[in-house]
């Protein structure tokens, strides 16, 4: 092989080095521009939440257990997710959604607790995925509702609500939550705490002593993977015929559905879409008999 060698002059090896130069210039611009041209298009997905988070930031709102409605489409899907689970239509369930949205006694019982505790001024009462939870106790008239988790009483309201309008149909349920802090659940005052009571002290310890048969339990104390198994474990000899497991942390923990598969149950979830609010949801894991 010949090899042919060429001598350039030092003027010539000058131009060669600033276009190598040049050309390294070209390649690192190239680069740059699109990288901000793909940082651009993925912060195009989250723009609308960052421009709310900055609306959310400069009020007095809840910091966690977030308030707020669900988008149209989302509802729908939350509807056949009730069906589904309670075998049922989901015309029946988007009417129970109706009759919570509609329940203004409700809100502003919520409302006015918080006022009373001056917790969060600018909050205005909407219920996400609760709304769920409230169609749920509406389609299957349970006679004991177990809530582990209670934090401000919200859910509770909603769940007693549920049991009060049962109640009108002639169906009597009992709703019990449970908290490991005594301040929780102070929402559930008047006419909720007719049909409802919290117990104080370890939620697995207060599941152990419950002599009922649970129809609907649902799951939002200790967010660990393992206590909230050690729940399921605790009420399984527990659950009444058809009874319903929700699982608040299913978005996050797969506790629920490696339960569901020891007792033989089928999980289903469902993954909630917040209107008009930065967070970007949790959902509802439900355990039903398969």
């Amino acid at each position: 092989m010949l090899y042919t060698y060429v001598m350039l002059t030092k003027a010539q090896v000058i131009r060669v080095l600033k276009f190598v130069q040049l050309y390294r210039i070209i390649l690192l611009k190239r680069k740059v521009v699109n990288t901000i041209r793909r940082y651009r298009f993925g912060r195009s997905y989250y723009q609308q939440n960052l421009k709310l988070i900055g609306a959310w930031s400069r009020k007095n709102t809840e910091d966690s257990n977030f308030y707020y409605e669900l988008t149209s489409h989302n509802l729908l899907y939350l509807a056949h997710f009730v069906a589904m689970i309670t075998a049922t239509k989901p015309e029946l369930a988007l009417q129970y959604f109706s009759e919570l949205e509609e329940n203004n006694e409700l809100k502003n019982h919520i409302l006015n607790g918080f006022a009373e505790s001056n917790y969060g001024k600018d909050i205005e009462v909407s219920f996400g995925r609760r709304i769920g939870w409230y169609a749920i106790a509406r389609i299957t008239k349970p006679e004991v509702v177990i809530e582990t988790g209670v934090d401000h009483g919200v859910g509770a309201c909603i769940l007693s609500a549920a049991l009060l309008k049962n109640k009108e149909e002639g169906f009597y349920g009992e709703y019990i939550g449970t908290d490991i802090s005594e301040s929780a659940g102070q929402l559930l005052t008047g006419e909720y705490s007719e049909v409802g009571k919290i117990l104080y002290g370890d939620s697995i310890e207060s599941l152990i002593t419950l002599e009922q048969k649970i129809n609907l339990f649902i799951n939002d104390s200790d967010h660990s993977s393992e206590y909230e198994f050690r729940e399921y474990q605790a009420i399984r000899s527990k659950l009444a015929e058809r009874a319903i497991i929700l699982g608040d942390n299913a978005h996050s923990s797969d506790s629920l559905a490696k339960f569901s598969m020891e007792a033989s149950r089928r999980f289903l979830f469902f993954k909630e879409t917040p209107k008009d609010h930065w967070y970007p949801g949790a959902g509802i894991g439900a355990s039903i008999e398969m």
